[in-house]
């Protein structure tokens, strides 16, 4: 057809034809099986019922829903990421342009819409060569149709090498698929269907991603030359690539040009036009992936949970076959102004650039565990050679696409806080905290009795006599580490739990003596999301990424699952998260992260490890919690945050207060600033006066003083 002739005079010939011809399709059948399967005794169809054996093959092939992208959106219903195991869009055959079923035919199966599928003398001719060891195509469009089913369905490796298979067994099994296919569908629903279903290279799959990738426009707007091009892609997508191969392409395309001259599709002289253009490619980039978000990190731990969350199955069959599929809309928990909070923060302060320093946070709502935010400095990308990028998620555990974690420092006397006040021991208990000392006699939870630990404090100013809260204000190694002995190693380690600290690596947490002082390697996520729980009142809810599944991308209410809650009331007991508030307040008047408070009431505490290896900071207010870390991604411990410079700034050492501090102030200082402003509870009476008598505090912007312990045995 040229561009001024209407197809309705040839397709209502076609659909005459088809008419006439749908009575000897059986026939067909049957005649071809006659004439092949004596050469085919190894699959047991010889002699004279070759026919009704053949007839008698399965036919019962139903084209299955096919792949599609799993649109991810914000918590406001907003997109942020499609994205899928095979990229593609269901178009229908109207929504196609007409110059690619022309095209297809023409090069494929000219006789399409004339036969019953089954073109006799192509099939004659294809397994009488392939039965003498010589591969042949000549398979109709509908042939091609049931392969490609045959390889979409296949759900092992087995499976897939039989859809593949290149033997008479094989192809007598596709002849009889395509009878069944011809007597259920109409030849517009089989093309509607090879379209959608082919594979056009460059992971495009089906004809609307195609048109896209390569020109940048939709199915519908596909001119006769890239109509030409596309079609003559599904033969060899990877030889054929335009992108790769554009010489190959150019040649292939100007075949199927000449093909649609010759079947009437287009003048001689429109095609010799067509032909003399180059390719024109304005390729769009491969989308599908977290990769083409604006949110990847966040994306790969949304897709990461879906895989192991039984929201999309019980078995992890069912959960991998389901994210294959796709075809519906995942409502994520992720709040766009504590993400831009968080990313703006971690880049300010330690740029990508300085591609062997790293920044991690997770930001969690109490009470419902809801990640409202994941950032790293480090960008999203899979090349070793590239700087300042990283296929790992900084921020949660290894199971979730992140790293084995980081010793996470001061941050853990929290946990040593809420055994005490779980012992009923009060704000009042105090010990002397000399400069360094040997504490000895702590078990662990077996009973075993460890070795004595030598522990240190970071500054001089710490020696002297602390209590818990001014122990807590300027974190002193020597009260924490025997305040821990007091409650019991294995108490404290408990608490820990309670809380929801587990290591990142899925190990058993580790109980030794210098628990208190962080040497369990973490993730941000799950200290924020323990943080949280003192926020919540001792609530523990296990973080998640996502509130909502809808079956039906385009209509978000349909097929809605709603994705609960996994929280546990009273984890920690609701007078002791309200003291550990009540403590954690304190840094911020004089203490550690003086100067990091950020206009409403707020908890947190700093962490330093052993010779600055990793720093931290963790804190909450009564609606949000966050964590942040910061190390090297070489390995903390060989190459310490000392003597470095992070951006447009020097650090003699960095302390939690210096670098992670200043980022979570910036973060929550945007992520809170539309949530109401919260006071937390009073402080619980039974653990003594909330002034109590304390030491002189420093006041020195949260620059230090909370590292330095070494690790027990």
């Amino acid at each position: 057809m040229t561009e001024s002739s209407g197809d309705g005079e040839r397709g209502e010939a076609r659909r005459t034809a088809l008419l006439r011809l749908t009575g000897i399709s059986a026939l067909a059948g049957v005649l071809c099986a006659a004439l092949v399967l004596p050469w085919v005794g190894a699959i047991g169809l010889v002699g004279r019922d070759v026919a009704s054996a053949f007839m008698a093959l399965p036919a019962d092939l139903e084209p299955p829903p096919l792949s599609e992208r799993i649109l991810l959106t914000d918590t406001d219903g907003r997109p942020i990421a499609e994205v899928a195991e095979r990229e593609r869009d269901l178009v229908a055959l109207d929504e196609i342009s007409p110059w690619v079923p022309a095209a297809l035919m023409a090069i494929e199966d000219e006789r399409f819409y004339e036969h019953n599928g089954l073109d006799l003398r192509g099939v004659l001719r294809a397994l009488v060569r392939t039965a003498q060891g010589d591969l042949q195509g000549g398979s109709t469009i509908t042939q091609q149709y049931v392969k490609n089913l045959l390889i979409e369905e296949a759900d092992t490796e087995e499976e897939l090498a039989r859809a593949n298979e290149r033997t008479v067994g094989r192809k007598l099994v596709e002849l009889r698929h395509t009878m069944g296919i011809e007597e259920r569908m109409t030849k517009d629903e089989i093309m509607e269907g090879y379209l959608n279903l082919s594979y056009f290279g460059s992971g495009a799959h089906g004809i609307e991603i195609a048109a896209r990738r390569y020109f940048s426009v939709p199915a519908d707007d596909l001119d006769p030359a890239q109509a030409a091009l596309l079609v003559g892609l599904v033969r060899g997508p990877s030889y054929y690539d335009p992108l790769a191969n554009p010489e190959a392409a150019l040649e292939r395309r100007n075949m199927v040009l000449d093909r649609m001259a010759e079947t009437g599709d287009l003048t001689a002289a429109e095609a010799e036009e067509y032909k003399a253009s180059g390719l024109d490619l304005e390729p769009t980039e491969r989308g599908g992936s977290c990769y083409s978000s604006d949110y990847p990190f966040f994306c790969d731990y949304v897709m990461q949970w879906l895989e192991d969350s039984d929201i999309l199955g019980e078995t992890e069959g069912q959960r991998s076959r389901a994210l294959e599929q796709g075809g519906f809309t995942v409502r994520t928990t992720l709040d766009r102004d504590a993400q831009t909070a968080a990313q703006e923060a971690v880049d300010r302060y330690v740029p990508h650039e300085d591609s062997t320093k790293f920044a991690a946070e997770a930001v969690v709502e109490p009470g419902n565990g809801k990640v409202r935010a994941l950032a790293q400095n480090l960008r999203y990308g899979f090349d070793e050679e590239d700087t300042g990028t990283t296929s790992i998620n900084l921020a949660v555990d290894r199971d979730d696409g992140g790293s084995h974690g980081y010793q996470a420092g001061s941050t853990f006397k929290a946990f040593t806080l809420a055994a005490a006040l779980d012992a009923g021991l009060g704000y009042g208990t105090s010990f002397s905290a000399p400069k360094s000392m040997t504490v000895s006699g702590m078990r662990n939870c077996d009973g075993g009795r460890m070795s004595g630990w030598e522990v240190r404090n970071a500054g001089e100013s710490d020696e002297g006599r602390h209590n818990m809260i001014s122990g807590t204000k300027g974190s002193v190694n020597t009260y924490f580490a025997q305040l821990q002995r007091r409650v019991g190693l294995c108490e404290t380690s408990e608490m820990a739990k309670s809380a929801g600290i587990a290591r990142a690596d899925g190990e058993p947490l580790g109980v030794w003596s210098s628990f208190t002082l962080g040497d369990q390697e973490v993730s941000p996520l799950t200290v924020a999301s323990a943080y949280a729980t003192f926020a919540a009142r001792g609530t523990r809810c296990e973080p998640r990424p996502v509130e909502v599944v809808s079956e039906n991308p385009v209509d978000p209410e349909a097929g809605r699952v709603v994705v609960g809650n996994t929280c546990e009331e009273g984890a920690v007991s609701r007078r002791v998260a309200d003291g550990v508030s009540h403590l954690l307040q304190q840094t911020f008047k004089g203490g550690t992260a003086n100067g990091l408070g950020i206009g409403r009431p707020a908890a947190g505490k700093t962490g330093t490890t052993d010779s600055a290896a990793y720093a931290w900071f963790a804190g909450y207010t009564p609606n949000l919690a966050a964590a942040v870390a910061v190390g090297d991604v070489r390995g903390g411990e060989e190459n310490p945050l000392q003597g470095v410079r992070i951006g447009d700034r020097y650090y003699g050492i960095v302390y939690g207060g210096t670098l992670p501090g200043p980022i979570w102030q910036a973060t929550m200082r945007g992520a809170t600033a539309d949530l109401p402003e919260e006071s937390f509870p009073p402080s619980p009476s039974a653990f003594g006066d909330p002034d109590a008598d304390r030491p002189e505090s420093r006041d020195d912007d949260g620059g230090g003083g909370d590292g330095g312990g070494t690790e027990g045995t």
